[in-house]
């Protein structure tokens, strides 16, 4: 196939048309590319600003499945000397003697997981970008109009140029443009949290273990990350869900009272803190659309669904959305079939309708449960951990399905 090139004020053809490169879209674009198709993707941020972003404190977990998904389509070798491994990860309510203990050693797999910076996870999607010729990204640009009807997709960008496929995936997060364009409704509630986010240095070594702990008023998750040279398992990732009537003000205060109040809560366990980069919070909630599909249009990542942060699983389903439509449309272009055609894209809604349900149920539920200090549920939620990590068939069960391994894998994730 011939490559894609989009000159401009000009009319092109193409396969799939991607509005959002991010973390999702991006990763989207270079699967189907990889996989034969001809791909536009456009979006509002510039190759070279991200290539040269800055460290601004954000980071990611990329599960062991979608690690699989990243090596396949040639972004993980831009990323592995910068991804953290986890090799376990503890996870307490609150001060709790009992805990819940995952160690990768228990199923000989590798790594439960990996942190990276969301930066590096951009400039490793953009590396590969720039090897795949059945690719084009046009950014910055702005999506001006998608039609669509039953022979294809038709859209305008804002600098006049048209772009004619057979399927549009919409890619542009949680408030997607393309999504409200086409009314595709929403459902789903904001939690009476807010997310706040920072980055650590530490004294001691994390081991590259994470901890997530359940406190009253949300969840805190302390994530490895890697280091300089001379400490390299000395920084880690916070995510530490606040009231929501309480975030924005514990941002805003001064350095050292800002790390008093982190260290209550994180503990003396590695040392002395310093808090490095920017602290921002952001609100959190749940959210999910009537439905994946359109005509001629998918939603995938956030523009479809969106979690709680709890499990960290936001990006990862993201990515499972991603390795099922490359299946579903490889399979259509196998068998001859449109790969816009209502029927294809039905099977895409109904394999991953039903993963994400139950992903956007169990954090919800868990958060939930957790973000309280009822003594009786207190009680029942230490019984709980300390059960599970007596019951190793439960507990392997459940560390393959943090590693997304558990259920129907995509032929990409399964490599």
């Amino acid at each position: 196939m011939a490559d894609v090139k989009i000159p401009n004020s000009a009319f092109a053809d193409v396969d799939i048309l991607i509005v959002g490169a991010g973390l999702v879209g991006g990763v989207a674009a270079t699967a189907l590319a990889a996989s034969g198709f001809s791909v536009a993707a456009i979006d509002g941020q510039a190759p070279a600003t991200v290539m040269a972003a800055g460290f601004d404190g954000r980071a990611s977990a990329i599960a062991q499945a979608s690690r699989r998904l990243l090596g396949a389509v040639g972004i993980w070798p831009h990323l592995e000397p910068l991804a953290a491994p986890i090799k376990d990860i503890r996870v307490a309510d609150g001060r709790s003697p009992l805990y819940l203990h995952y160690d990768h050693m228990d199923l000989g797999q590798g790594p439960l997981g990996f942190m990276l910076e969301n930066r590096h996870i951009h400039q490793g999607i953009h590396a590969a970008i720039q090897g795949q010729g059945r690719l084009q990204l046009i950014a910055p640009m702005r999506l001006d109009t998608l039609r669509r009807d039953g022979a294809g997709a038709d859209a305008t960008l804002a600098d006049g140029r048209r772009i004619r496929a057979r399927l549009a995936i919409a890619a542009d997060g949680r408030m997607s443009q393309t999504r409200q364009d086409a009314k595709l409704r929403t459902s789903g509630w904001r939690y009476r949290q807010m997310g706040i986010v920072c980055t650590v240095e530490h004294q001691w070594p994390h081991d590259f273990v994470a901890h997530e702990h359940f406190l009253p008023a949300g969840p805190f998750a302390i994530l490895p990350l890697i280091g300089t040279p001379e400490r390299p398992a000395c920084r880690s990732s916070i995510v530490w869900a606040e009231r929501a009537e309480h975030a924005p003000a514990m941002v805003g205060l001064d350095d050292e009272t800002f790390l008093i109040e982190l260290a209550k809560r994180f503990g003396d366990f590695l040392g002395d803190l310093t808090v490095i980069g920017p602290r921002f919070c952001h609100p959190l909630g749940l959210q999910f659309s009537e439905t994946a599909v359109a005509e001629r249009l998918v939603l995938i990542g956030d523009a479809d669904h969106g979690m709680h942060p709890l499990a960290g699983q936001g990006l990862n389903m993201g990515l499972r959305d991603v390795a099922a439509l490359v299946d579903v449309l490889t399979d259509a272009r196998r068998l001859g079939l449109d790969i816009g055609q209502a029927s294809v894209l039905d099977r895409y809604r109904r394999w991953r309708g039903f993963d994400n349900t139950l992903m956007l149920a169990a954090t919800d539920g868990l958060n939930r449960l957790f973000s309280n200090d009822l003594a009786p549920l207190r009680f029942v939620r230490d019984l709980g951990l300390a059960a599970v990590d007596r019951l190793p068939p439960l507990k392997k069960y459940l560390m393959r399905s943090a590693m997304g391994l558990a259920g129907e894998l995509p032929s990409l994730m399964r490599r």
